[in-house]
């Protein structure tokens, strides 16, 4: 006798946690949101995100809630993640940083408190992502990506890109990098505004 084949179901990734690695599959064909975690894919190649297609077997947990299981990316692809800098390149980045604000303030273009706001920002905003991480990594309440965005346009950017890469936080988030860099543009075009008066 014919073993009967499992049915297989499509949807799409939503609410995806990378740090928490899990998130929710709505079916294609509607329905309540599918629990999809992280062990659950059979491919490890690539990250989940947001958006992905995937096919899945559907199961029930001890709750009764649906759940995929056997989760496979459709054509067995996903977005491939901008690759964040490494933890060297992040900090050499923020120590050229420092050096040429230390410069300007030494040939008296800029004042001392300029570099002062921006090592202290800095300081503070590498310590908001590090309990960020620690909140994701125990469940608890987290900070808001706006407020993180507003320390890294405050000019905590440099310790912001050293955090994302030295502690591996919103390093590939690809809705939550992008604002990023648009905060390093507006910060650096502020300043760059400024050294020309």
């Amino acid at each position: 006798m014919r073993s009967r084949k499992t049915p297989r179901y499509q949807g799409t990734i939503t609410s995806w946690k990378d740090e928490q690695g899990f998130g929710f599959i709505a079916p294609n064909g509607g329905g309540p949101a599918v629990f999809v975690h992280i062990k659950s894919l059979t491919s490890r190649r690539m990250r989940p995100a947001d958006g992905v297609i995937v096919t899945y077997e559907l199961t029930v947990n001890a709750q009764g809630k649906p759940r995929a299981e056997q989760v496979a990316f459709v054509g067995d692809r996903a977005p491939v993640p901008v690759a964040p800098p490494s933890a060297t390149t992040a900090c050499g980045v923020a120590i050229g940083f420092f050096c040429l604000v230390a410069a300007f303030v030494f040939v008296g273009k800029l004042t001392l408190w300029v570099f002062g706001l921006y090592l202290g920002v800095s300081v503070i905003t590498f310590f908001a992502y590090a309990l960020d991480k620690s909140a994701a990594r125990n469940n608890q309440w987290r900070t808001q990506e706006s407020t993180l965005h507003l320390l890294g346009l405050a000019g905590g950017w440099p310790g912001a890109l050293v955090a994302q890469s030295v502690l591996r936080h919103k390093s590939t988030k690809a809705s939550f990098r992008a604002p990023f860099r648009a905060t390093i543009f507006i910060n650096c075009s502020v300043l760059g505004w400024w050294l020309m008066q």
